[in-house]
């Protein structure tokens, strides 16, 4: 049976996922599993919900929950319903209204903060790694702040998929702290962020996988041929600034700082920085801009051509040494 405490509507939406998924299942705990009715906004519009409110009403089976999912994509129309119902609501009955991202002063919001209660959990895009963070601590597992921040680099903004390797890590730890490098090695990348394989590949002038990288994420679709020289040739300039950086005696902190970038991509940069010259960081970028003329009409050969020639010719071996080498001769 549900607490007497518990109010006729529920409003429970907002960005932070895991924490809305959280605040439904302690209102589902009060109530038997046969108890709840479940619908989907999708199917079921205000009216709908109302009258499944006031059918489970009739039937004096003691206190029942009905859940509604996605009602953040509800009309007007759906709204009104539900606040003409909210005038009058169903006795026995909870109303648990469940949506995405909503503002507090939303009609439907308002409605529900006025006869019951409206539970809006949203979470800052620019403070990922501090909810990340908090989400090691709800789990009981430590992690570094630079480890927060990678895994943000790695996975990207879903707060679900971040929500759900925290939880993977925090059992891989048991109890140790996990460090940036725990999450390197057991995170697969896969946010929108520079085409890391990519790249890595390149870091390493490996000219099979570089072109295999190419092949699949052209093959995927998930950037056009120009689209994929466009955001190679901004990591080859990154690369490019991280050396002068470097051999200025600046920091990876203070030069992601400098470029209004995060640390972790950065610090890739400044590894690679190492590998090429300055004068083939320097060619690289001019490359890359023949290749973005030829991708938008300048050549006869197929886009994806252009992009494998280019990529063999700047990550193949130079001749002379690299940076590293030369530096650790002086």
């Amino acid at each position: 049976m549900p607490s007497s405490d518990l109010k006729p509507v529920y409003l429970v939406a907002g960005s932070d996922r895991p924490k809305v998924e959280r605040a439904v299942e302690r209102l589902r705990s009060h109530f038997d599993p046969e108890a709840v009715e479940r619908l989907q906004a999708s199917e079921a519009d205000g009216d709908a919900v109302v009258a499944a409110c006031n059918a489970l009403g009739l039937f004096g089976s003691g206190s029942r929950l009905v859940l509604v999912e996605g009602v953040d994509r509800w009309k007007a129309a759906d709204v009104k319903a539900i606040g003409d119902y909210i005038g009058s609501p169903t006795p026995d009955t909870v109303l648990a209204l469940v949506g995405g991202e909503m503002k507090k002063d939303a009609p439907l919001a308002k409605a529900c903060a006025k006869a019951g209660d409206a539970l809006i959990y949203d979470t800052g895009r620019r403070n990922l790694a501090t909810w990340v963070a908090e989400q090691f601590q709800r789990a009981g597992a430590r992690a570094e702040p630079e480890a927060c921040r990678v895994l943000v680099e790695l996975v990207g903004s879903d707060l679900v998929d971040l929500a759900s390797e925290v939880t993977k890590l925090a059992t891989w730890a048991g109890g140790d702290e996990i460090t940036e490098v725990d999450v390197e090695a057991l995170v697969a990348p896969r946010a929108e962020t520079p085409p890391w394989t990519l790249t890595d590949a390149w870091g390493r002038r490996d000219v099979g996988a570089v072109l295999a990288a190419c092949e699949r994420t052209l093959a995927s679709g998930d950037k056009t041929p120009s689209a994929l020289a466009f955001s190679f040739a901004a990591h080859v300039g990154l690369v490019r600034a991280c050396a002068e950086f470097s051999a200025a005696g600046v920091s990876t902190t203070e030069a992601a700082k400098r470029l209004r970038k995060n640390e972790y991509p950065v610090r890739k940069a400044f590894a690679q920085a190492e590998v090429f010259t300055e004068a083939e960081l320097d060619s690289a970028v001019v490359r890359f801009a023949a290749v973005d003329l030829a991708v938008k009409g300048g050549s006869r050969l197929p886009d994806d051509l252009e992009i494998e020639r280019a990529l063999v010719e700047v990550t193949q071996p130079a001749s002379g040494p690299t940076r590293q080498a030369r530096a650790g001769r002086r």
